[in-house]
This record gives structure tokens, C-alpha cells and sequence, in this order.
């Protein structure tokens, strides 16, 4: 960051975002656009400014922020892919978002270790080159800082710009991406659908913002949810929700890209018919700050993070639409079980021999099984969609996706 840009004031944002809207059509934009604002806002937004703070003292903890079991676990997957493909001898391992990179460290450490020592770890090794697509520049100068003893020869940072069309044999995957894309908000008023729109209140104390009903900003939020069968005009007065349009659009560039391999999405969650619930009437949209969340968006712009779950229905049907086969979904402890987090559960247990130990095993233990809290980061669902490839586990009983031994 320039001098210049370290002087910026947080509340810069906001009033960056007000006179926008003030410029804007009726003064207003969709909820969409002032959520990417909030978080992408080049030197301002919450993500592009990297003043979110993840882990154990931050605003909210990943999996990675649990210890290297998540990455290492993810890397036994990755071999089990390479080998899905006949054991290619150029293997393309692109993650999307990578935040503070810890993924990625602990996945090449781990294969890289393994690859002193076993032949086909070696021979997975000298083909794999990891490539990171990340949008935030603060994030890619720590990823930088993280990965530079493998930055010579295996990691390299692209643009999807820099990505040409159908190049990428391998898997593409994230964590925890998808829930950080803009999303519209639609809310049910007699009978007809309408959207949220974000609009400013003169001479108000700050945030100076509120919110206004009209009709959809675009027709593809109606088709969105007609594809999912989905009619919330039939649905009770106020009803409100989302509709996670730019996730297709990444889904369909992630497709564009991939000649051959994997797609695979590791997310919180829900299936269309659990994400439109007549239950669910305030919609999934969260702000986090500090551990702690809440459903004011207006509050603390560019200091707090907002997600919304994500609806993996629709992720289906997008890859259906862009040629790639939905082969699996899942949840995560079952995932990372099937992986053997179980057997990492027995081994830390069975390593007792000081207290000492004891005080270590204890808190890997809290990790291990953090990683397969259903009602936590196990809970997350974990979609597989693959192109030009096996299409189902029977065809090939994918490591993760099996349990006991069974595809399921």
C-alpha cells in the first residue's frame, strides 16, 4: 500500500458508498452492489484492505485455523483425483480465495515431506503446480510471505484474466469462498416479488443508509428461482431472502477454465428446499465481527465481514448448465472422516506419555473433532462436480466420498 492509501480513514467507506448511491439511478443500488462495495471496495472494502482478522482471536475461525489436519487431509484427496486421471504429468491444483494461504502451506509441506519417502507421492509431486486466484491484493503479498519456500517452482498467482479457456487439468476448489459473494436480497410484499435496494437518508448520523422495496433489478433473479422451483410469491407477507446470481457467474468461469478434473466446493450451506424454508423467513445473510454476529450490514462498514449460506442446489444446476457433472455432496466431518480423521483422532488419543502430551493431545483433540462438528465446520457441505472425466462413484469410489468403505 502506498503512504497515501495507509492514511485512509475506515469511515472513508462510507462515505464513498453514499455519494455513489447518491450518483446513482433514484439514488439507490441493489443490496448486490453495496455489499461488494462493502467488501471489495479496492484499499477500503473489508476483504480488499485485509482488515479482517481470522482465527482464534479474530472475527471468525476457518478450518485451516484449526492445525494442518484440514490441508493435509485435503492433500490425500488431491493424490486420489491425480490418480482418477491416470496420473497426468502436469496437475493443476487451483484454489480460489485462498486467504492467509494456510491451505496451501500445509498442503505442500505435507506432500512434499511424503514425496521423500514414497515413489508415488514423488511421481504426484514433480506434476503438480499450484496456482492461486486471489482477488485481494493485501492477501497476496501474505500468501507471498507464507509460500515463498515453494514460490520458485510450484505456486504461482494468477488473475482469471491470465487463465486461458479449458488450460486447467487438475482440481479447482475453495474454502469458504462462495458464502463471501454479493447477493441480492428479495423480500415477499403482497403477493409479488420484490428486491432490497440500499438507499441514503439526508442528514442522518452515520451510517446515513436505509432500505427500499421495488421491483427486481433484473430478470435473472425470477429465473433463479423458478430453475429451483422455488415461487416465493406464494410465500407469507415479508418473507425475505437471497439470490446468489454471482456465484453462477464465478461457477461458470471456474467451467470455462477446466479442461479436465474437478471442481470442488467446500462451503456452509444449504439445499434450495432448506435455504427457502417458509421457517427461514429472514433469509442467511450475517455480519461477523470479533466472534460475534448479527444482521445489521449498515453497522461498521469495512470493518465486518458478510456472508450469506450458500445454495448448493444452484450450484448443481449452474454446473449442469456449463458442462460439468454433479458426482457428489456431502457433508464435511464425513468428508474428512472417510479421509482419516478418524484414525488422526486414535493415533493423537493412543500418544500419551507426559503431561506434557497430555496438554498437546488435549488440544489437538478440541481441533480434530472441530473439523467434524455438525453443528460447526463438519456441518459444511462439500460439493464435487467434475468435467470430461468419471461421473459417478461407482465408476471411481472417490477417498472422501466413501464411508467404511461404501460410495455413498
Amino acid at each position: 500500500m502506498s503512504s497515501q492509501s495507509s492514511d485512509i480513514k475506515f469511515s472513508d467507506l462510507t462515505t464513498l458508498i453514499a455519494t455513489r448511491i447518491a450518483a446513482s439511478p433514484n439514488q439507490r443500488v441493489p443490496f448486490a452492489v453495496f455489499m461488494d462495495w462493502a467488501l471489495y471496495e479496492p484499499e477500503l472494502g473489508y476483504y480488499a484492505a485485509h482488515r479482517q482478522k481470522i482465527g482464534a482471536g479474530g472475527d471468525f475461525v476457518t478450518s485451516p485455523h484449526l492445525g494442518a489436519d484440514f490441508g493435509e487431509l485435503l492433500a490425500e484427496q488431491f493424490l486420489d483425483f491425480w490418480r482418477s486421471l491416470d496420473r497426468p504429468a502436469l496437475f493443476h491444483l487451483l484454489e480460489m480465495g485462498a486467504g492467509q494461504g494456510l491451505i496451501a502451506k500445509d498442503v505442500l509441506h505435507y506432500l512434499s515431506d511424503r514425496a521423500k519417502t514414497s515413489a508415488e507421492y514423488a511421481a504426484f509431486w514433480q506434476a503438480l503446480q499450484y496456482i492461486i486466484v486471489e482477488k485481494a491484493a493485501p492477501l497476496v503479498q501474505e500468501q507471498q510471505f507464507l509460500l515463498k519456500a515453494f514460490a520458485a517452482d510450484k505456486v504461482t498467482w494468477k488473475q482469471w484474466s491470465d487463465i486461458p479457456a479449458e488450460s486447467i487439468v487438475g482440481c479447482c476448489f475453495s474454502n469458504e469462498l462462495v458464502d463471501a459473494f454479493p447477493v441480492h436480497l428479495v423480500e415477499v410484499q403482497a403477493g409479488q416479488l420484490h428486491e432490497v435496494y440500499v438507499t441514503i437518508e439526508a442528514d442522518s448520523s452515520l451510517p446515513p443508509f436505509k432500505e427500499v422495496l421495488d421491483m427486481p433489478s433484473s430478470p435473472k433473479l425470477e429465473v433463479y428461482l423458478s430453475a429451483l422451483g422455488i415461487d416465493l410469491t406464494t410465500y407469507p407477507n415479508g418473507y425475505r431472502s437471497e439470490v446468489g446470481l454471482a456465484a453462477l457467474d464465478w461457477l461458470k468461469t471456474v467451467a470455462q477454465k477446466l479442461s479436465r478434473g474437478y471442481v470442488l466446493t467446500i462451503d456452509y450451506g444449504h439445499t434450495a428446499a432448506q435455504y427457502y424454508s417458509p421457517q427461514r423467513d429472514r433469509g442467511t445473510l450475517q455480519c461477523y465481527y470479533q466472534q460475534s454476529h448479527h444482521n445489521d450490514p449498515y453497522w461498521n462498514i469495512g470493518h465486518q465481514d458478510l456472508t450469506a449460506h450458500v445454495n448448493f442446489t444452484a450450484l448443481e444446476q449452474q454446473g449442469t448448465r456449463c458442462g460439468l457433472e454433479n458426482i457428489a455432496f456431502t457433508q464435511q466431518g464425513l468428508f474428512l472422516m472417510a479421509l482419516g480423521l478418524g484414525d488422526r483422532i486414535y493415533a493423537n488419543t493412543s500418544a500419551n506419555t507426559t503431561a506434557s502430551d497430555l496438554v498437546q493431545s488435549l488440544r489437538r483433540r478440541d481441533a480434530l473433532h472441530g473439523l467434524m462438528n455438525p453443528l460447526g465446520l463438519g456441518g459444511f457441505g462439500v460439493l464435487l462436480q467434475g468435467k470430461s472425466t468419471v461421473s459417478s462413484l461407482r465408476e471411481y469410489p472417490f477417498k472422501g466420498f466413501t464411508v467404511s468403505g461404501a460410495a455413498f
